[in-house]
């Protein structure tokens, strides 16, 4: 199956996000072996942190506007909520 344009994008941002964030976690792992200042470390986690919320958020946007949609435009009741439930769990575990 051939992923629309916009797919494409999406997932080659999500994962150039993905790879930035490994970077950023490889120099994290180099700064405590390095015995860096500990406000710099958490700066570098804050900010590694910033960047996978970003790509949660980009994920569950895709899955609302692609997956939870065709659900409601083809789905059973049960199925639909099933997936809306599926969702509503997913914010509460972003939302602790």
């Amino acid at each position: 199956m051939a992923l629309h344009t916009d797919c494409k994008n999406n997932t080659q941002k999500t994962i150039r996000l993905l790879k930035t964030a490994r970077g950023q976690i490889d120099g994290i792992i180099n700064m405590i072996e390095s015995d860096r200042a500990c406000v710099d470390i958490s700066s570098q986690l804050l900010a590694t942190q910033s960047i996978l919320k970003k790509v949660n958020v980009e994920i569950l946007s895709n899955h609302l506007s692609r997956c939870v949609k065709d659900s409601i435009e083809h789905d059973s009741e049960k199925v639909k909520r099933a997936k809306l439930e599926e969702v509503v769990s997913l914010l509460n575990k972003m939302l602790k």
